[in-house]
């Protein structure tokens, strides 16, 4: 048996609210610190993505859901911090809310999954 996957996608969607949360507090690229904590959940998420199901993720084929899985592996891996600042930037913004309607639109297709 598998493991149900709904705790996954949540978790993702818990992650972007508190990147949206940190970016409210300020401007990532001067603040170390809440730069730090967006690459933290950016990490989270990512890592989270690789547990959701194929089949799940085909019903949003405009993710690329490789490159999250590489981009998950240069921030847990890149420990001397040559990640551009700015590139993060352009993901949270860019990226995170495509991603956030998809792990959506997943659960919404699930009525009986409850948040656990």
């Amino acid at each position: 048996m598998s493991k149900p996957w709904q705790p996954y996608a949540w978790h993702i969607l818990d992650a972007i609210a508190k990147i949206r949360r940190i970016q409210s507090r300020g401007d990532l690229i001067r603040d170390e610190i809440l730069y730090d904590a967006a690459l933290r959940n950016l990490q989270t998420l990512a890592e989270a993505t690789q547990q959701l199901p194929d089949h799940k993720k085909a019903n949003c084929s405009a993710i690329p859901w490789r490159e999250i899985i590489g981009f998950r592996n240069i921030l847990v891996h890149n420990y001397l911090g040559e990640i551009d600042p700015q590139t993060i930037v352009n993901v949270i913004e860019k990226h995170l809310p495509l991603l956030e309607a998809c792990i959506k639109t997943i659960l919404e297709k699930e009525p009986e999954s409850s948040r656990e």
